[in-house]
């Protein structure tokens, strides 16, 4: 059996590229860096072009059967029902996993390189290529691995953590390992971040972005004191003037399509990072061969969207901004923050690859973050400020009958205790909901703190529905749910699931990478 070299050399690929043409060639093809200009320039090619979006966006509760008449694709049909996936197209493990490794091996060659560069802000590019690896593992980390349990994480499985250029990793590690070492990363790279030299700041790991990163990275590793500092540092002191103006979209008059260009736009105040990525993660909410599998309207309407919360209900009587911007087919409904974007490179035949531009790291996700690290901390006051915050600018002060709730924790309480509890397992859409119960995957909360997480929870869904987070959510909070399959038994994900940790690529395995156990 191959040993296997997760980490390349990077460096000689970025030299093929049309964008680095100015780089001096070594006589082994390599680039030599060796000013500051040449240097931003590699680290500009440590963002991975690949996203585990749509591996797990569809592994989770956000998408359902619409039923087998309608087209899907293999690795669709697969992701959906935990199986591992053997395609190799824009979104599948092979292609997730190897520009992950490509954006690290960049990553690492520039810090190498940095010791030959002697001009320019050398600690600020030291940072953001620190913060790239970082980035790419933990992105791969949420696909790949367990959610992140203290009692747990000697025992489950991490990924190769390569640190110089030219490495050569084949063990995995631990998932401690893993996540000390992305935390190291990060605390090495936060004091030194500078925008300064960077021509897009928000296609970069600017100040905001970096910090909004490290919160959510604290969230994960569940050091919630650390999530709430570094939150409050992405947000500054006027957080609410940072968040998207979700009412600005209904004033727009080129529909699906204006809103998408206003949502991914690095002039949007919300936006921390935007990432581009080869990916169908924005096609397939809307064209008719991803159908069958999608965010159907009775799914939309039970748990999503139209699902009964504080702020309303339905189309009728319901505040939520997002809920009045729908669009789509019965089967494909989508609020439309992720679209398609092409890339030709044969016009006159329509050839050419389609991409998505996402944003990755937000106000409006990070102010939720701090609001669930608050929880965590029982500083309800401050949790329930922040989530009152997200509201005021989703949710329009009267719509029908409904006017926009200022939550407290009697009105949370009271809300989830007339709500149905959603079991475990069933058979029909009609047992689907909003509360379902949390098994937390190595922590505990009480009474207080569940009602909060429900909401905070059900706000989070919304914020980052189409861009796979929920499915990370699920693995924190051990959310047991079904897929329901037209024509055959649901199967169900349970708390601790190791299907969470979807499947290594088979030719990783192949090459002799322990691959993540399963039960069956």
């Amino acid at each position: 059996m191959k040993k296997i070299s997760v980490l390349l050399f990077g460096l000689g690929l970025l030299s093929l590229s049309s964008c680095n043409e100015f780089l001096d060639k070594l006589p082994d093809d390599r680039a030599e860096v060796n000013s500051f200009e040449k240097v931003t320039q590699l680290v500009s090619s440590a963002y991975a072009t690949a996203s585990p979006g749509f591996l797990m966006e569809w592994s989770s509760d956000n998408v359902t059967d619409n039923g087998k008449t309608f087209y899907y694709q293999p690795n669709q049909d697969q992701v959906y029902r935990w199986k591992e996936v053997n395609t190799n197209g824009n979104d599948d493990p092979q292609q997730v996993w190897g520009y992950a490794y490509y954006a690290v091996g960049n990553a690492n060659q520039a810090l190498a390189d940095l010791s030959k560069v002697k001009d320019g802000n050398i600690n600020a590019v030291r940072a953001e290529a620190l913060l790239c690896r970082a980035w790419a593992l933990f992105c791969l980390s949420n696909a790949f691995c367990m959610a992140y349990d203290e009692s747990k994480a000697d025992k489950y499985l991490g990924l190769p953590y390569p640190k110089e250029a030219n490495q050569t990793v084949d063990k995995r590690g631990t998932l401690r390992e893993l996540y000390e070492n992305i935390n190291a990363d990060i605390e090495a790279a936060l004091p030194y971040v500078s925008e300064e030299y960077m021509a897009v700041p928000k296609y970069h790991f600017n100040p905001r972005a970096a910090y909004a990163f490290a919160a959510r990275f604290n969230l994960y590793y569940q050091k919630w004191d650390k999530a709430a500092e570094y939150a409050s540092k992405a947000l500054g002191t006027q957080s609410e003037a940072l968040m998207r103006n979700v009412a600005r979209y209904k004033t727009l008059s080129g529909g699906r399509k204006e809103i998408h260009d206003n949502y991914i736009s690095s002039s949007e105040n919300a936006n921390f990072l935007l990432q581009t990525a080869v990916s169908y993660l924005g096609y397939a909410t809307r064209y008719n061969s991803f159908a069958r599998y999608n965010f159907a309207n009775f799914l939309i309407d039970k748990e999503i969207y139209w699902a009964e919360m504080p702020w309303g209900v339905g189309t009728t009587n319901n505040t939520l901004y997002e809920s009045h911007l729908l669009y789509g087919s019965n089967q494909q409904v989508v609020y439309p923050k992720l679209a398609d974007e092409w890339e030709y490179t044969d016009n006159a035949k329509s050839r050419g690859y389609v991409h998505v531009v996402n944003p990755v790291l937000t106000a409006d996700e990070t102010i939720l973050v701090r609001a669930e690290a608050e929880i965590m901390q029982k500083k309800y006051t401050e949790a329930l400020n922040d989530m009152n915050s997200w509201i005021a600018v989703h949710c329009s002060p009267t719509y029908g009958n409904m006017t926009r709730p200022t939550l407290t924790v009697a009105s949370v309480k009271a809300f989830f205790d007339s709500q149905k509890t959603v079991p475990a397992e069933f058979e029909t859409s009609e047992s689907m909901g909003i509360k379902k119960p949390l098994h937390p995957q190595g922590f505990t909360v009480d009474e207080t703190q569940t009602n909060l997480l429900y909401a905070l929870l059900q706000m989070r869904r919304i914020e980052t529905c189409m861009q796979g987070l929920r499915f990370m959510d699920i693995k924190r909070y051990g959310i047991e749910f079904p897929h329901l399959i037209d024509g055959e038994k649901p199967i169900y994900f349970k708390a601790g699931d190791l299907r969470g940790a979807l499947q290594l690529p088979a030719d990783v395995i192949e090459s002799g990478m322990e691959p993540n156990p399963r039960t069956n």
